[in-house]
């Protein structure tokens, strides 16, 4: 079973490849989706020094250098008791295995450590699994995104009280 642990340097490359992979698979290499974040060729470093924010990896039970996908939470502008949910991208070979449920439950866990109430997720319509997958986990859709969002080429907004 495929491991979860915080990400490190050494998984930047790996986990920018799979986030492109996944976005030019799907259409969304656009300017306005996580595909130009400026932070994408490191997260380790970008999450390290972000307050109220963390960024989990999985990697292979039998390689802890293989990266399958990763997931992470952040902080929202003008939110306190609100952080969002990152970055939530696995390799194709990954997929189906559960692991996005188990990433997910790991930026749980870490967004309540730090104390936030809700966990905006933003997505599109073009990621019909990853909009099945929160609706299945309780995330409420919002009509639009909130204020400020820097990802104005996505349009699917969602919120979940944790």
């Amino acid at each position: 079973m495929p491991k979860i642990r915080e990400i490190q340097p050494k998984d930047d490359a790996q986990m920018k490849a799979i986030l492109k992979f996944c976005l030019e698979e799907a259409d969304l290499a656009l300017p306005g989706t996580a595909y130009y974040d400026p932070q994408i060729g490191e997260l380790a470093e970008y999450y390290a020094r972000t307050a109220g924010g963390r960024y989990f990896v999985a990697v292979a039970d039998d390689d802890d250098d293989r990266v399958l996908g990763g997931c992470g939470i952040g902080p929202v502008a003008d939110f306190a008791d609100i952080c969002e949910l990152q970055k939530l991208y696995l390799t194709p070979a990954a997929r189906g295995q559960g692991l996005s449920k188990r990433l997910l439950a790991q930026s749980i866990a870490a967004a309540q450590a730090f104390g936030y109430h809700r966990l905006y997720v933003v997505t599109d319509t073009k990621l019909p699994i990853a909009n099945k997958l929160y609706q299945a986990q309780g995330f409420t859709r919002l009509p639009h995104a909130l204020a400020d969002d820097p990802h104005d080429g996505c349009d699917t907004w969602y919120i979940k009280d944790i």
